[in-house]
């Protein structure tokens, strides 16, 4: 019978074998499952072995949740082999959490503990909720859908499973609150396996990789932030074996059609076996090119007339009443938005994010203080509350609101089953409601009405939550082409050093900091500024650190003469860039060699990093060398 816990022979079994068990948690041999007639696994087989940290990656529908479901065993296999060493405990946190009437946080969190070892876990519920900003007394019926996912995650990580599974774990944290999960999964006494868009999160936590490709799962000895590298290096080596394979193939055809002279068994046989080469070769042509696909759009080209001020906060103050306390947010805040800024948005949630970007848009009033947005900014708003989108409506309606099956994308007309399929929508989807999709597929479907007419003003909140890699790829190459102002509010790391130049930061009790850089320059400046009192902090920095401005608590002229350090620094800002983009040049020469990587890995991984390193570097220069020359028309105007 598939699917079941094996006895303990099976694991003697495979110890003849000569395979080391003394850690082995889970085993899968030569699994199958099938759906509807259609295999999403055949021949699927590994191993998970106590404390490690696992990354599983693969394309959106490559079945990963399925294999997490075979891995609980609340998915049976429809043929092969599951074994499950006695005693081990299996946890899960799923993506949708449904609350019961009347339940509260800690109840939540505690109710698949047993009694006996309840008192013992108690201490931990204080701990985790305090960290991810539960309150234990709080119904579950009353709590958001980013407060429950937290819940959920909790109650995860107060059980202390043996083997832990986790689908999008830092979905709505703060970035201090996924700072804390990876410190604590990283001492996690158990097995960890996570599926994540969120590539620093990964990278910093896992030691492995499970890559399901195509039903297969590859495994890597090394933690995700080698994946890149590694999966490219397998890839390479399948596409030079197809190659060989169909040269091979070639010839083969070539003796068939010279023709068989005479009719011996062996002719008739070595000709039936080129056509099941041939037929084989095509098929694995096919599985390779749809495994390498790269989702290309053409961003649509804009039409930027906006002025070179988009927006402006004159001395703007904001607070809110909550349970009779108030909670300011903003206090004579002062912010220039210039025409072609690409701002990323940090802070802990209920920093004030939302509501800076509700005063942006006109949804809100100040209490103080004035906000002017320019007549020429034609803003387009992703929500992440997705607030727009009616869950009665079908994917069709919300993208041709006017009937029809074209809609305007930039100055051209689509057809609506071309354009999802840019989404990874299937075209058949088109008459799916909106509240039959997940969470990334509604995603997905915002950004792809947002960005069919982005406008010249492109606001996106949390845009990357519940988005696979491939999902995420595509928007970050859309939003490299995109030529309009650009604010993203996003806890994840890696995209905002993918997407923006700008950082504004909200500390909290009306202090918000802009630094000049990606999230990796902001990490910079935290880090430099950990032991400095909080005046030290907010001084203007010179040349070689992140540029930071406190903008926040009261207003302050900012001086518009430029010094003879500046006149300096920006006569020699070009000498420097372009001895950097010399050694990129270099680097990127040597890591193309694709031998490079088998004959000395640890010096490709020191290649990668300087070649990172440099890419940062180079764009520090450039934005400090416009800074520089638009303080030096500011002073001749």
């Amino acid at each position: 019978m598939a699917g079941y816990s094996l006895s303990i022979n099976y694991k003697q079994k495979l110890n003849k074998q000569g395979t080391d068990l003394s850690s082995l948690l889970l085993s899968i041999t030569d699994g199958a499952v099938v759906y509807s007639g259609k295999p999403v696994f055949e021949g699927l087989s590994f191993n998970i072995h106590e404390n490690r940290k696992i990354a599983l990656v693969g394309r959106n529908g490559a079945g990963k949740t399925t294999l997490m479901r075979v891995i609980t065993g609340d998915k049976d296999l429809d043929d092969g082999e599951r074994w499950v060493e006695n005693g081990i405990s299996i946890g899960y946190l799923k993506q949708d959490i449904t609350p019961k009437e009347g339940q509260s946080v800690f109840d939540f969190i505690m109710e698949e503990i047993d009694a006996e070892f309840k008192a013992a876990h108690e201490y931990k519920v204080d701990i985790v909720t305090d960290k991810l900003a539960l309150d234990p007394k709080a119904l579950m019926t009353n709590l958001s859908g980013g407060q429950l996912r937290r819940a959920g995650l909790a109650r995860a990580l107060v059980e202390e499973t043996d083997i832990l599974l986790m689908d999008e774990p830092t979905n709505h944290l703060d970035l201090e609150a996924i700072e804390w999960l990876e410190s604590y999964l990283k001492n996690y006494p158990g097995t960890v396996l996570c599926i994540s868009h969120d590539r620093t999160f990964l990278s910093n936590i896992t030691d492995t990789v499970f890559w399901l490709d195509r039903g297969e799962v590859k495994v890597s000895p090394q933690g995700f932030a080698h994946f890149e590298e590694w999966s490219e290096m397998l890839l390479e080596q399948e596409a030079r074996e197809l190659r060989n394979r169909k040269s091979i193939v070639a010839q083969e055809v070539e003796w068939a059609s010279r023709g068989v002279k005479a009719r011996r068994k062996r002719n008739v046989r070595r000709v039936e076996q080129m056509r099941e080469m041939r037929d084989k070769l095509k098929r694995d042509e096919s599985a390779y090119r749809r495994a390498t696909r790269k989702v290309e759009i053409d961003v649509p080209e804009i039409d930027d007339k906006s002025s070179k001020v988009v927006a402006e906060f004159y001395n703007v103050s904001k607070s809110f009443e909550r349970d009779g306390n108030k909670i300011p947010i903003m206090e004579k805040f002062n912010l220039r938005i210039k025409k072609g800024d690409r701002i990323g948005i940090l802070g802990k949630n209920g920093s004030g994010k939302t509501t800076f970007l509700k005063l942006l848009i006109g949804q809100l009033e100040p209490d103080a203080g004035r906000v002017k947005l320019s007549k020429t900014a034609e803003i387009s708003y992703f929500d992440q509350k997705r607030s727009d989108l009616d869950p009665k409506a079908t994917i069709k309606k919300t993208l041709c609101p006017q009937g029809g099956d074209y809609l305007e994308v930039g100055d051209k007309q689509r057809h609506i089953c071309g354009y999802i399929k840019d989404f990874m929508f299937d075209p058949t989807d088109v008459d799916r409601t909106v509240e039959t999709l997940s969470g990334g597929e509604k995603n997905r479907l915002m950004l792809a009405r947002v960005l069919a007419k982005p406008g010249n003003f492109l606001i996106l909140d949390e845009p990357t939550n519940d988005l696979d890699m491939d999902t995420l790829d595509m928007l970050e190459e859309i939003l490299s082409k995109y030529q309009g102002t650009l604010f993203i509010v996003s806890h994840d790391r890696d995209f905002l050093d993918q997407t923006v130049s700008q950082i504004l930061a909200f500390e909290g009790n009306t202090e918000i900091k802009r630094i000049i850089g990606g999230y990796s320059d902001y990490l910079e400046y935290v880090e430099k500024t950990k032991s400095k009192s909080q005046n030290a902090a907010t001084s203007l920095p010179t040349k070689d650190k992140p540029a930071v401005a406190t903008i926040s608590k009261q207003s302050r002229k900012t001086s518009q003469k430029m010094s003879y350090k500046d006149k300096y620094e920006l006569e020699h800002l070009p000498q420097k860039w372009e001895k950097v983009e010399e050694d990129i040049k270099a680097l990127n020469k040597k890591l193309a060699d694709p031998d490079f990587y088998k004959s000395d890995p640890d010096a490709f991984h020191a290649a990668t990093k300087e070649l990172a390193d440099q890419q940062a570097r180079l764009e520090r220069y450039e934005t400090r060398w416009l800074e520089l020359e638009e303080l030096k028309m500011t002073t001749q105007g």
